[in-house]
Parts: structure tokens; sequence; C-alpha cells
């Protein structure tokens, strides 16, 4: 809850263009210390887990320009059980206060749900190349990971943020689609070796087998 008794819930990927709560208000805001990134493997809904695609986060580092909702304090119990069914069916998410300052300067302390670096689809901090190279080929139960990459840039332009590192992520996914392929052997390699986590992951039974919208 902020200082002056209000509820805030920051969003950087779809809660932008589909929150799906009712609210009070919506400001554009930017938070620091954190950045928006492909970070998580998705096993069920834009990959497979013999071929992961992956899925946004905030991971740590840089700053994000995104959304912040006033929600109302009679709406706030319903507001924080959806989120937590939309955002955390797989846990790879975590809930966290975070303080982001919105467009007027302020600066509030609002919901957020980050990437949770101890999960087993954490992917880390892949290079742009190895994260074209697992978007460009990856399907799963919701479509292409290519499309989900497309329609993230499309909003993001909407809304007017250009955010550089997704602006060139789409180029080089489009590139390899035309057949130009960007790639190293460590990206190469990168991928290989994270695949292999996440197929080792599964034969143990460890967390990430369930199925979810972010997964």
């Amino acid at each position: 809850m902020d200082e002056g008794g209000e509820r805030w819930v920051f969003g950087y990927g779809s809660l932008m263009w589909r929150p799906g709560f009712a609210f009070l208000d919506r400001r554009r805001a930017t938070l620091h210390g954190r950045r928006r990134a492909f970070c998580i493997y998705s096993v069920h809904h834009r990959g497979v887990p013999g071929r992961p695609g992956l899925v946004l986060g905030l991971a740590p580092g840089g700053a994000v320009r995104g959304a912040a909702y006033r929600v109302a304090e009679r709406d706030w119990r319903g507001t924080l059980a959806y989120l937590r069914e939309r955002e955390q069916p797989t846990e790879t998410y975590v809930q966290a206060e975070v303080s982001p300052r919105l467009e007027d300067g302020r600066r509030v302390r609002a919901l957020a749900f980050l990437s949770d670096r101890g999960h087993p689809q954490w992917a880390g901090a892949l290079s742009l190349e190895a994260q074209a190279a697992l978007i460009a080929d990856a399907a799963g139960l919701s479509g292409r990971n290519s499309d989900y990459l497309r329609d993230l840039v499309a909003h993001l332009r909407a809304e007017e943020i250009v955010d550089p590192a997704m602006e060139r992520l789409l180029a080089m996914v489009d590139a390899r689609t035309r057949g130009r392929v960007y790639s190293s052997s460590s990206a190469a390699d990168a991928v290989s070796m994270r695949s292999s986590r996440m197929r080792m992951n599964s034969r143990r039974g460890r967390p990430g087998g369930r199925g979810s919208r972010n997964s």
C-alpha cells in the first residue's frame, strides 16, 4: 500500500493492455532496477520441453517503462486473488513490492510480479542471439513464440514505448524466419546447455511441469 493509503499495481507486459481488473486510475510509470526481458523458459504455451520458448519477466538491472494502476481498497482483495491466479500458476514469478515513479514525478509503492531466479524455468541472462534462436523456432499450446514477441512490441509501440532490446530482438527473430540467421557458436552452446538442464529438471520431477499462460 502506498503511504497515502492507495493500492497500486505495476505492469510491464500484458497487464499494460489487458489488466483484467477494475481500477480507478492508470498512469505511465518507470521502475528502476528492473528491466523487461525474455528470461523465463516456456514449456507449454510457447514451447515444449524438448524445444522450450521464452516468455517475459522482470530481470534485475536497468529500468522499465510500464503502467501503474490505482485500485480501490474495496476491490483490492479480489484484484490480488485474480493476479495471483494469473501470474503464479507455476510459481515462476514472485510477488513483490516495488517503487515505480509515475509520469507526474510521484513515487508510489506498488505490487509487481518479479522473475524467480531460483525456479527451474528461469533462463537467466541469455544473449539476444540465444533468445532469438529459441523464440524463432518455438511454438506451444498458445501459438508461435515469435507471435508472442511480435504482439508485445506492437503493444509497446502503441503505448509510445520504445524498448531497444525488444525491437532488436524482434528484428533478429524476423531475420531468422526469413532465412538470415544471426548466430554464434556461443549462442548455440548456451541454448543446448540450458535445454539439457530443462530436460534434466523435468526427469527429476522438479517444479515447472504444470501448464500456465506464462509457461
